[in-house]
């Protein structure tokens, strides 16, 4: 087709001053069609196009440019590209592509903001006339978005794959010394309370004058060295159960993490799960002496959530919330319907998240924590993302910090393609 043209276009230029007006007609409209054609050939590509005259101003965009960058349809003639796509550096991108003969095909990744967040790949070219200027450029912006998150999933479905096969080896060799452990710990302590309760019989029984006590205790100072012995032996028995329970929570939390569940969705009401969350968080909230404050929306909609999952989101985000506020501190949690879905907010009056680390608080393995696994809050996102929600974490002023779930009143239907009409 380009050969055919250039050949119609070359024969009809060089005989141009000896055709007559009917000619000249046909010629125009040979040349409206062929403007058509290419036109219809534009649109119908799913990349954006953009031609720009040397000064780098719109001559042309098709369809998928209006609606990827926002270019209104009716006035972007001569306006700068760098309007629509303030990021584009077009000095450096002209330069790149050079000269005359020198020109080559420039290829760039970036982000574009609006009139949504997308990434893009830009392919730019020059076009090319007699003389050593060029008559304009052409960008073809390509979008990546979709191809992007693809190749992130699947390397992040590879990484978990990995993990998981790791943990089914470190729950087993973990996990099985554990019980042992635990099941020891309970013989122990039974054995340490036989012992306890055979002194303290006998002690009364010598206090008394009656039978002569078995085990060897000579004096009272000796009755209180042995007591406070029984009770030093309770206290690190309930100290190793104590760890022992932390490191099955961990364990726990890493095989929730890498082996997670699709959520069985149910119509609830969010307000009812927020408060079971609380009332099983109370002792602990006294404990600390925080004052807690909610403003729940009384209005609030039913809405299809996995219970038990969206109650573990609320304990995560509460106990993280908890650990941040120091004693005497105001924990406030919030509903609010809205139109396509509900907003549960998080706020704490703690410590804050430094703002270079508001970007990583979700990635596997970070903490902010002396003891944090770095799992929490991975665990959290991936089940606000299973069900179809968003997660926002932001600063609360004066101090502190905000998280805010937002879930969906409806859960996303499946799409079938319809049959093709003949």
């Amino acid at each position: 087709m380009e050969g055919f043209n250039s050949s119609f276009l070359d024969k009809v230029l060089g005989r141009i001053d000896r055709l007559n007006a009917e000619d000249l007609q046909s010629v125009v409209a040979r040349l409206e069609e062929q403007r058509q054609f290419f036109e219809t050939v534009f649109n119908v590509i799913e990349d954006c196009i953009l031609v720009l005259n040397p000064l780098g101003k719109l001559l042309y965009c098709n369809r998928v440019a209006f609606e990827l960058l926002g270019i209104p349809f009716d006035s972007y003639e001569n306006k700068p590209v760098t309007r629509f796509i303030p990021d584009l550096e077009w000095e450096k991108l002209v330069q790149s592509i050079g000269e005359g003969s020198s020109s080559r095909m420039v290829r760039l990744e970036f982000d574009i903001r609006y009139p949504k967040s997308r990434f893009v790949r830009l392919f730019a070219s020059a076009i090319e006339r007699q003389g050593d200027e060029h008559a304009g450029y052409v960008l073809v912006l390509h979008d990546v978005t979709e191809t992007r998150q693809q190749t992130y999933e699947a390397i992040e479905s590879e990484r978990v794959h990995t993990l998981t096969l790791l943990a089914g080896s470190v729950a087993h060799e973990i996990g099985n010394p554990l019980n042992a452990l635990h099941i020891h710990l309970q013989l122990i302590a039974r054995e340490t309370t036989k012992l306890r309760e055979a002194f303290e019989r006998q002690s009364k029984q010598k206090k008394r004058g009656r039978g002569r006590p078995r085990l060897n205790v000579e004096s009272e100072d000796a009755d209180l060295d042995l007591n406070k012995g029984f009770n030093r032996l309770e206290s690190f028995i309930e100290t190793s159960r104590g760890e022992i329970n932390r490191l099955e929570y961990i364990i726990t939390q890493f095989l929730q993490a890498i082996r997670p569940s699709a959520p069985d969705r149910k119509t609830d009401q969010p307000n009812k799960v927020v408060l079971e969350t609380l009332d099983l968080l109370r002792p602990e909230l006294d404990n600390r002496g925080i004052e807690l404050v909610t403003e729940l929306d009384d209005d609030l909609p039913d809405t299809p959530f996995d219970r038990s999952q969206i109650k573990q989101v609320f304990v995560n985000l509460i106990k993280n919330a908890m650990q941040a506020i120091s004693n005497n501190g105001v924990l406030t949690i919030r509903t609010k319907g809205e139109v396509e879905g509900i907003m549960v907010s998080i706020e704490d009056n703690g410590s804050g998240i430094p703002s270079e680390r508001i970007g990583r608080i979700f990635e596997p393995y970070f903490t902010t924590k002396k003891k944090g696994t770095g799992l929490g809050l991975m665990i959290v996102h991936r089940i606000i993302r299973d069900h179809g929600g968003r997660i926002m974490v932001e600063p609360n002023h004066p101090a502190g910090t905000i998280f805010r779930v937002w879930l969906p009143l409806f859960e996303k239907q499946k799409r079938l393609l319809g049959a093709v009409c003949p």
